[in-house]
């Protein structure tokens, strides 16, 4: 039980120590307290990971998980930009193109939220695979996968860890299903791609016809575009959560969390 207590203290650094310095003392004397304390607090972080990580992929991946969430909604890519620009022109109001404009973000945002399932999988292999050294210096708040360490405190360091560690798997893992949820019918009964093409053509219809006035839009990768930032989107969330959980971890016993600590750590009985 002490080392849960422990663990607890030590996720939610710096709000709990007063100082890097005091947690680093209380980390350094772990093995006076048991031989098992270190891989213990490792366990506990582990575990916090594992919620955080299963907690951010189940809301970016519901509906208007993406689309209704303002700090990670996906707009249309930088080749769209023209159109913002040209949108309150007489041409182009007159084929609806805000309407068009909407429904194109809507359909990229859908498109994320299909895909954000896939990277549930790969953040628990990351997670699993975390050694005890670097458990130890990611509750520390430091990434120990980065070519360079800030020196002071990080309370996002475990999501820059799992970034530096996960994003050349969740890329290509992530880039086919994109692509595939781009096909789909995900709003009304078209594909994003659909609708993309049904804004850029109308746009660009206009603009050829314009003998140079209006600048037409130019190619887009959008399975690119939208796979970036859906994993934009996604960190994002998980660096939220950690905050959250360093913030509060004690706040854990009193949700659906509470029964994962207790097989890991044992009884809560006598807190």
């Amino acid at each position: 039980m002490r080392n849960l207590l422990v663990i607890l203290l030590l996720i939610s650094a710096p709000a709990v120590f007063t100082s890097c310095d005091q947690l680093l003392k209380t980390i350094s004397t772990l093995p006076e307290q048991g031989t098992t304390a270190k891989p213990d607090i490792v366990k506990g972080l582990k575990t916090a990971l594992m919620v955080g990580t299963d907690t951010s992929v189940a809301v970016t991946s519901k509906l208007n998980g993406y689309y209704k969430d303002e700090a990670i909604k996906i707009l249309l890519p930088p080749e769209a930009d023209i159109i913002y620009k040209n949108k309150d022109n007489a041409l182009f109001r007159a084929t609806g193109l805000d309407r068009k404009i909407e429904e194109a973000i809507l359909s990229l945002n859908r498109a994320a939220e299909d895909a954000a399932g896939q990277a549930a999988p790969i953040f628990k292999e990351a997670i699993r695979n975390m050694s005890i050294t670097d458990g130890l210096s990611i509750v520390k708040g430091k990434n120990p996968a980065a070519q360079a360490q800030s020196a002071g405190f990080d309370s996002t360091a475990a999501t820059a860890y799992l970034k530096s560690t996960t994003w050349s798997q969740l890329r290509p893992a992530f880039a086919p299903k994109v692509n595939a949820s781009l096909d789909k019918k995900l709003v009304g009964n078209y594909s994003p791609n659909q609708i993309w093409h049904s804004l850029t053509s109308a746009y660009n219809g206009i603009a050829d016809k314009s003998f140079g006035m209006i600048k037409p839009v130019g190619h887009t990768d959008l399975g690119a575009y939208v796979t970036e930032k859906a994993l934009d989107g996604l960190f994002y969330k998980v660096g939220r959560e950690e905050i959250k959980i360093r913030r509060d971890p004690l706040a854990w016993t009193k949700t659906s969390v509470g029964h994962i600590l207790e097989q890991v750590f044992g009884s809560h009985s006598g807190w």
